[in-house]
Protein backbone atom coordinates (compact mmCIF):
# COMPACT_ATOMS: atom_id res chain seq x y z
CA UNK A 1 0.00 0.00 0.00
CA UNK A 2 1.24 3.62 -1.13
CA UNK A 3 1.71 6.12 1.72
CA UNK A 4 -1.15 8.04 0.06
CA UNK A 5 -3.72 4.96 -0.01
CA UNK A 6 -2.27 4.60 3.85
CA UNK A 7 -3.49 8.06 4.74
CA UNK A 8 -6.96 7.74 2.73
CA UNK A 9 -7.84 4.60 4.36
CA UNK A 10 -6.51 6.74 7.79
CA UNK A 11 -8.71 8.97 7.32
CA UNK A 12 -11.55 7.29 5.62
CA UNK A 13 -15.31 8.67 6.40
CA UNK A 14 -13.72 12.21 7.39
CA UNK A 15 -15.59 14.97 6.78
CA UNK A 16 -13.92 17.39 4.25
CA UNK A 17 -16.82 20.37 3.62
CA UNK A 18 -20.40 21.01 3.51
CA UNK A 19 -21.13 20.67 -0.20
CA UNK A 20 -22.97 23.87 -0.36
CA UNK A 21 -19.54 25.67 0.34
CA UNK A 22 -18.29 24.20 -2.84
CA UNK A 23 -18.96 26.23 -6.22
CA UNK A 24 -20.11 25.36 -9.49
CA UNK A 25 -17.30 25.02 -10.89
CA UNK A 26 -14.94 25.28 -7.81
CA UNK A 27 -12.01 23.19 -6.56
CA UNK A 28 -10.97 23.29 -2.51
CA UNK A 29 -8.34 22.27 -1.03
CA UNK A 30 -9.15 20.59 2.94
CA UNK A 31 -6.32 19.36 4.85
CA UNK A 32 -6.64 16.78 7.61
CA UNK A 33 -3.88 15.56 10.12
CA UNK A 34 -0.82 16.68 10.31
CA UNK A 35 3.18 16.07 9.95
CA UNK A 36 3.54 12.56 8.43
CA UNK A 37 0.11 12.12 9.08
CA UNK A 38 -1.05 14.90 6.89
CA UNK A 39 -3.13 14.28 4.18
CA UNK A 40 -4.50 17.13 1.48
CA UNK A 41 -7.14 16.61 -0.58
CA UNK A 42 -8.89 19.01 -3.60
CA UNK A 43 -12.20 18.70 -3.75
CA UNK A 44 -13.75 19.47 -7.00
CA UNK A 45 -17.34 20.29 -8.38
CA UNK A 46 -18.01 20.80 -12.21
CA UNK A 47 -21.60 20.59 -14.17
CA UNK A 48 -23.08 19.44 -10.22
CA UNK A 49 -20.18 16.30 -10.67
CA UNK A 50 -18.02 16.22 -7.26
CA UNK A 51 -14.37 14.28 -6.88
CA UNK A 52 -11.18 14.66 -5.58
CA UNK A 53 -7.61 14.00 -6.10
CA UNK A 54 -4.88 13.63 -3.28
CA UNK A 55 -3.10 17.63 -3.72
CA UNK A 56 0.14 16.69 -5.02
CA UNK A 57 1.44 16.59 -8.40
CA UNK A 58 3.03 13.63 -9.59
CA UNK A 59 5.86 15.55 -11.18
CA UNK A 60 7.40 17.69 -8.25
CA UNK A 61 5.02 16.15 -5.43
CA UNK A 62 4.36 19.80 -4.77
CA UNK A 63 0.27 21.52 -3.93
CA UNK A 64 -1.24 21.61 -7.39
CA UNK A 65 -1.96 25.55 -6.24
CA UNK A 66 0.66 28.12 -5.77
CA UNK A 67 -2.32 30.97 -5.38
CA UNK A 68 -5.03 29.46 -3.07
CA UNK A 69 -7.94 28.21 -4.49
CA UNK A 70 -6.66 28.13 -8.37
CA UNK A 71 -6.98 24.93 -9.12
CA UNK A 72 -9.14 24.67 -12.18
CA UNK A 73 -8.07 26.35 -15.31
CA UNK A 74 -10.08 29.70 -16.30
CA UNK A 75 -11.42 28.12 -19.71
CA UNK A 76 -12.11 24.95 -19.03
CA UNK A 77 -13.00 23.93 -15.52
CA UNK A 78 -12.73 20.27 -16.54
CA UNK A 79 -8.55 20.74 -16.47
CA UNK A 80 -6.92 20.82 -13.43
CA UNK A 81 -3.86 22.81 -13.28
CA UNK A 82 -0.64 22.38 -11.27
CA UNK A 83 1.11 25.81 -10.85
CA UNK A 84 4.25 25.04 -10.40
CA UNK A 85 5.00 23.87 -13.95
CA UNK A 86 1.72 24.33 -15.52
CA UNK A 87 0.64 20.34 -16.15
CA UNK A 88 -2.67 19.65 -16.73
CA UNK A 89 -5.02 17.04 -15.68
CA UNK A 90 -8.27 15.54 -16.51
CA UNK A 91 -10.74 16.42 -13.83
CA UNK A 92 -12.68 13.06 -15.06
CA UNK A 93 -9.61 10.72 -13.93
CA UNK A 94 -6.61 12.88 -13.27
CA UNK A 95 -5.00 11.91 -16.08
CA UNK A 96 -1.82 14.40 -17.08
CA UNK A 97 -2.64 15.69 -20.55
CA UNK A 98 0.33 18.00 -21.05
CA UNK A 99 3.40 19.17 -19.25
CA UNK A 100 6.45 17.46 -17.26
CA UNK A 101 4.60 14.60 -16.00
CA UNK A 102 2.28 13.85 -18.89
CA UNK A 103 0.53 10.21 -18.71
CA UNK A 104 0.83 10.26 -14.83
CA UNK A 105 -2.00 10.41 -13.14
CA UNK A 106 -3.17 12.36 -9.95
CA UNK A 107 -4.26 10.21 -6.78
CA UNK A 108 -7.92 9.75 -6.75
CA UNK A 109 -10.11 10.13 -3.33
CA UNK A 110 -13.39 7.93 -2.95
CA UNK A 111 -15.91 10.22 -1.67
CA UNK A 112 -19.00 9.62 0.55
CA UNK A 113 -21.72 12.36 0.33
CA UNK A 114 -25.14 12.10 2.19
CA UNK A 115 -26.84 15.00 3.77
CA UNK A 116 -25.03 17.64 2.08
CA UNK A 117 -21.43 16.48 3.80
CA UNK A 118 -18.66 15.45 1.58
CA UNK A 119 -16.20 12.83 3.42
CA UNK A 120 -13.85 10.35 2.37
CA UNK A 121 -15.29 7.26 1.68
CA UNK A 122 -14.28 3.58 3.32
CA UNK A 123 -12.19 2.13 0.73
CA UNK A 124 -12.25 -1.73 -0.08
CA UNK A 125 -9.10 -3.57 1.01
Amino acid sequence: MTAAAALIARFAGSRLLAASTLGDPDAQSVVLGEGADRLDVVVIRVGGAISAFVNECPHAFTTLETFDGQFLDREDPDILVCSTHGARFRRGDGLCVAGPCRDKRLIPVPLHIADGEIAIAATSR
